[in-house]
């Protein structure tokens, strides 16, 4: 008797594949679901018992693609500076590459409407990320390097937000010099006091 749990996942990872290459190739706004199951060799069905949008298949193919890491902890050389600024400068890479960031800004868009779409992207695709740049400040504190009274749910947004904020609205190329700004910029801020006056000193 054929295993249908096997056929079932053959499918499933047939479908995230075919989600994956197709919004490569196609682009997020003329990718349909129809086009997916043609690809897979499923039926257009299969994939609503599966996901109820096309936004919920994309994003898990993407995260497929991924690997959908389960460990995204950041180095920890003891440098926070040169920790910070090496993943505020991948981030930038991966938001400037042009497959990629197509289809991260049609999910982000799409979001907007999509309240099970935005969780799902906030739990699985962003969430693990801001968590490890979260721990990764929490260590920094914890050896003096930043400021105890910090909240570090906003010290993440200092540093990840401007670069967001650029990618979306588009107003100016994100470039490393960008990235090094935005990084000099949120760590005096979030500095201790003792350190701050040094490092504007640094930085002018």
């Amino acid at each position: 008797m054929p295993d249908s749990t096997r056929r079932s996942e053959r499918s499933r990872h047939a479908i995230l594949t075919a989600a994956h290459e197709l919004v490569a190739e196609v682009g997020y706004r003329k990718l349909t679901i129809e086009a997916i199951a043609a690809r897979a060799g499923v039926g257009k069905q299969t994939i609503y018992r599966w996901w109820p949008s096309k936004g919920a298949v994309v994003l898990d193919g993407m995260l497929a693609a991924m690997g959908d890491p389960e460990d995204l902890a950041l180095p920890d050389t003891g440098d926070v500076d040169a920790d910070l600024r090496g993943v505020v400068h991948a981030i930038v890479e991966e938001l400037a590459e042009p497959g990629l960031s197509g289809t991260s800004r049609s999910l982000m868009i799409e979001m907007q409407d999509d309240p099970d779409l935005a969780e799902g992207v906030l739990e699985r695709l962003l969430g693990p990320q801001l968590a490890a740049i979260a721990d990764r400040l929490r260590a920094a504190q914890d050896a003096g390097q930043l400021r105890r009274d910090l909240d570090l749910s906003v010290a993440v947004e200092m540093l990840i937000g401007p670069l967001y904020h650029r990618w979306l609205l588009r107003t100016a190329p994100l470039t490393p010099a960008y990235a090094d700004t935005v990084t000099d910029l949120a760590l005096r801020a979030l500095a201790p006091d003792r350190l701050a006056s040094h490092g504007e000193d640094r930085l002018e």
